[in-house]
């Protein structure tokens, strides 16, 4: 029987503190979107005259739809490259303890302490020559490359800790490595690629630099170019900014809430559920 104590309070206030504090960026968030564009008033003060044609206004002035379209597509097949390709490289550095698998593995780690600012000039060169400036493409590769290091970092720690009974079983009944890979061992990896998958998916889609530089000058806008373009020299449309990230945090959420219970799980480089 659990005895209620003045400790048990401490925590549930502590709890209950820290849940506030992380509720105040929200408030201002949804506060600011639903604000008229002439009130005087500032984000944590609610303004009387409550409007949410905000919403709308930013949905048309700033052309979000074809811009979550874009976001849509560069984050799917980005964080699916990353899952297939980390997953497939992580599998023999996990399972091979010889020199070359060690010294790859620290290859890719290595990836993790190159800021990604030294590459983006070489980058832009690369994808100039193969003519893909302006193009999705642009993106979607250098995001996969981007995020192969971290991915193969947790997929490599949560695969060494997995038993390998399974896989050998399935090795014995005369499965290739390949197959064995793809039918015994990528299932039990849920909750680690769930945890790849919110990751990458929100770094991706909060990408702001990236699809700037590369995108400039072309018909393609990813959601946070596009919040961008509410922002001018001489006039800030901040009820439109608002509202405009209110609509474009909503999918990433809603991923987030989806895949949350895999984060710690993946973490944690334990087998569970």
């Amino acid at each position: 029987m659990n005895i209620y104590t003045w400790r048990s309070g401490l925590r549930e206030a502590g709890t209950v503190a820290v849940a506030i504090l992380f509720l105040i960026p929200l408030f201002a968030l949804v506060n600011m979107a639903i604000k008229p564009a002439n009130s005087a008033t500032t984000a944590f003060q609610i303004d009387p005259n409550v409007t949410f044609a905000n919403f709308a206004t930013a949905w048309t002035q700033g052309a979000l739809g074809p811009a979550l379209v874009n976001s849509f597509i560069v984050a799917i097949v980005t964080v699916a490259g990353s899952v297939v390709l980390s997953a497939l490289a992580s599998y023999p550095l996990a399972r091979f303890t010889r020199r070359w698998s060690r010294w790859t593995y620290y290859l890719f780690i290595g990836g993790l302490l190159i800021p990604t600012q030294l590459g983006l000039l070489p980058l832009y060169t690369t994808m100039r020559d193969l003519g893909l400036l302006g193009s999705l493409a642009s993106i979607i590769l250098i995001g996969i490359g981007g995020q192969l290091p971290f991915s193969v970092f947790l997929y490599t720690t949560f695969m060494r800790e997995m038993p390998q009974d399974y896989e050998e079983a399935a090795l014995i009944d005369g499965c290739g490595p390949v197959r064995a890979f793809i039918s015994v061992v990528f299932p039990l990896l849920k909750a680690v690629t769930g945890t790849v998958v919110i990751l990458d998916a929100v770094g991706i889609w909060n990408d702001f630099f990236t699809p700037l530089l590369f995108l400039s000058g072309s018909g393609n806008a990813t959601a946070p170019v596009a919040i961008y373009n509410f922002h001018g020299q001489f006039h800030t449309q901040w009820p439109l900014i608002f509202a405009a990230l209110c609509i474009t945090v909503l999918p990433i959420l809603v991923l987030y809430f989806l895949l949350q219970k895999y984060i710690i799980r993946g973490f944690a480089g334990g087998l569970k559920g």
